[in-house]
């Protein structure tokens, strides 16, 4: 007969100067503290009022504590979406200044020569800034997978980062000699496709509460797929009990190419084939029309919100504050590290609350709108309702913010909008799945130099190949 086994070790985080919980009331509690056992929250509320058997663990030493003071602690960031091989392709010099299309087309002549070796040090990399960023849960949208690279390369890099991943089956099916805009030799068979999503379902999907993986199918975006592609994969996804996830309505060519080849815009082209409800979302939809923002809301269809890509490839400002009045989930998203070459998720937030004010006012969002955006609103999005809020039985993923440094000087009057407002600060510390990942500044178990060394000479390698594709 095999022991029972062993009961987890409470870790407690105490005296934090506030702890944000993000739960029903929105409650902000002075000197707060928590406390996770294994992967889930046991207990949230005052230091003060810290139940005596944590007391009583620590003095057995059967428990571990942290001190917070100093520190804004919070939920867990929740990025939506995200491209992370495209952190081996920042600031490349032909994709600087050009909007969606001119960029992806410079790009994909360097992604169509991207390795296994390369999804797995980019993924790894792009979750090491994520993570330093306050984020503990992620979405990354892989759709080309050249040279015998899969996704189990980018599922098997967040095993090892120990982050919550959703891994998004990305696909391309329909290159430019059938009208698409992706080079053919970056684009797979619909057959080939569906046939490895099932696949990665059956290996990696984990539908529990808790879970540190999930599985979502993506085709690409209304211009690199077939309408047969989109209708089966959202026939194989309800079929499976997993999400779906594309790019929509990002730009003024993108509504114009959908126009052209559907005769629609990019919200009823969505619905025509099955693409919304609560377990689908959208990255961008920049362009979403009136109609197409009463439709989310009434399907509950998500939108993952990317500020800064959709600055920098001056896409527009997506209408958030009409997509929440109408009741759309939306969430942030960094979006790929080559349309916004930063994935820092507070940072993100606080450019979704700027944005919306040069669009719509200075009222058009607050700094707790865009931190319950970042949080319960990516987990919304994601279909959890195990993440984004702190309170007993939800998922230990927590994160605090060290807010005595200059960047935060003088913004004590409200530490927590301070978050928002002043300039972001990487976290101090970082819990997942009940887990210390981040610990003053600096990961527990990751040395981070090799891994960026290693990262740059693989970014060096892809931009020289293609600049000089005949050289050995």
């Amino acid at each position: 007969m095999s022991s029972p086994a062993t009961p987890p070790r409470p870790l407690i985080l105490r005296h934090a100067d506030v702890l944000v919980t993000m739960d029903a009331a929105r409650r902000e509690i002075p000197d707060g503290a928590v406390v996770t056992e294994g992967p889930a929250v046991a207990w949230v509320g005052a230091t003060a009022e810290l139940p005596a058997v944590y007391a009583e663990a620590l003095a057995r030493g059967q428990a571990e504590a942290i001190d917070l003071r100093g520190h804004v602690a919070m939920p867990g960031l929740v990025n939506t979406h995200h491209h992370m091989y495209q952190s081996l392709t920042r600031a490349v010099p032909e994709a600087q200044d050009a909007e969606l299309f001119g960029w992806l087309t410079n790009l994909y002549l360097l992604w169509a020569r991207i390795t296994p070796e390369m999804i797995r040090v980019s993924t790894r990399t792009a979750m090491a800034e994520l993570m330093l960023s306050g984020c503990t849960t992620t979405s990354d949208h892989l759709y080309l997978f050249p040279n015998g690279s899969r996704l189990d390369d980018s599922i098997e890099a967040a095993d090892a980062m120990g982050m919550r991943f959703h891994a998004a089956r990305g696909s391309m099916s329909v290159g430019r000699s059938l009208g698409g805009l992706p080079p053919d030799e970056v684009v797979e068979t619909e057959e080939a496709i569906l046939r490895d999503s099932e696949r990665l379902i059956d290996r990696w999907h984990d539908p529990s509460r808790h879970a540190m993986r999930r599985i979502v199918l993506a085709p690409c975006s209304p211009f690199s797929v077939s309408r047969d592609l989109m209708r089966l994969s959202a026939e194989l996804a309800r079929e499976r009990g997993v999400s779906l996830h594309t790019h929509l309505a990002e730009n003024d060519n993108d509504i114009a190419y959908s126009r052209e080849k559907f005769g629609m815009t990019p919200a009823e082209y969505a619905e025509d084939l099955g693409w919304v409800g609560r377990d689908v979302w959208h990255a961008h939809c920049v362009k979403l029309d009136e109609a197409g923002i009463a439709l989310f809301g009434r399907t509950g269809t998500g939108v993952a919100h990317c500020p800064c890509s959709n600055m920098r490839l001056a896409s527009g400002i997506a209408p958030i504050g009409a997509m929440r009045r109408a009741g759309v989930p939306v969430g942030l998203g960094v979006d790929g590290s080559a349309s916004n070459d930063g994935a820092h998720l507070l940072g993100e937030a606080r450019q979704a609350m700027l944005l919306q004010r040069v669009g719509f006012g200075p009222a058009a969002m607050t700094a707790r709108e865009a931190l319950e955006i970042a949080t319960l609103g990516g987990a919304r999005v994601l279909g959890r309702d195990d993440i984004g809020a702190l309170a007993p039985g939800m998922s230990a993923d927590i994160v605090a913010f060290d807010l005595r440094g200059v960047g935060h000087a003088g913004a004590g009057h409200d530490p927590v909008a301070a978050l928002v407002f002043c300039q972001p600060g990487a976290a101090a510390l970082s819990v997942i799945d009940g887990r210390v990942r981040i610990r003053d500044g600096r990961f527990a178990d990751l040395e981070l130099a090799p891994l960026l060394a290693r990262h740059r000479e693989l970014a060096r390698t892809l931009y020289e190949q293609a600049r000089h594709p005949h050289v050995n």
